[in-house]
């Protein structure tokens, strides 16, 4: 599932700054041709939300598979305990995730430039799901520590960093550009 999280993220990231880089027009009558509006970006943020709560669920089965059972009988062959822990981060993952991207859809009404900045993030977030599924187990392409490292967080946290200082300083610069013409 990450891998495929993985896929999806970079394809519409870098869909979207090819697009950009062709120039305006051009992505307008992409957009024209493809039926992109209104709908479609309804249709694309379900589907974003859908890959994060499934990476939301996935980090959760990862974190209560580790837990001591707790004996209170099973669902579906799961522990009760371990059950009730892979559920509420599913649902947890999921609120958070439309809390955050309701939130981030009033930011973009103000500067709409920084749509760039939130696909060069949602591509990155990809990556991340890259780096997650070449360190795991059975595929074991880098060590499977990796993504729990500091030095992986720290380059992380640092990139997602840069990225949203850059793409809130272009913005700011383009709304001051705008309110000056």
């Amino acid at each position: 599932m990450q891998a495929l999280g993985a896929i999806y993220l970079l394809y519409i990231a870098i869909s979207h700054i090819v697009k950009h880089a062709k120039g305006k027009e051009n992505a307008d009558k992409t957009k024209q041709k493809s039926g992109s509006g209104f709908w479609m970006t309804v249709l694309k943020v379900e589907v974003a939300d859908i890959a994060f709560a499934i990476d939301s669920m996935l980090a959760a089965v990862a974190l209560a598979i580790t837990l001591p059972r707790t004996g209170w009988g099973e669902i579906g062959g799961i522990d009760t305990g371990q059950f009730i822990v892979m559920f509420l981060g599913g649902l947890v993952g999921l609120i958070i995730i439309r809390f955050a991207a309701t939130q981030f859809v009033k930011l973009l009404k103000n500067y709409p430039s920084l749509e760039t900045a939130a696909f060069l993030i949602v591509g990155w977030v990809g990556v991340k799901l890259v780096i997650y599924t070449l360190s795991h187990e059975s595929l074991a392409i880098i060590p499977h520590a990796f993504p729990e490292s500091k030095l992986w967080k720290f380059i992380f946290w640092g990139v997602m960093i840069l990225i949203i200082v850059w793409g809130w300083l272009i913005s700011v610069r383009q709304k001051k550009k705008q309110n000056q013409s």
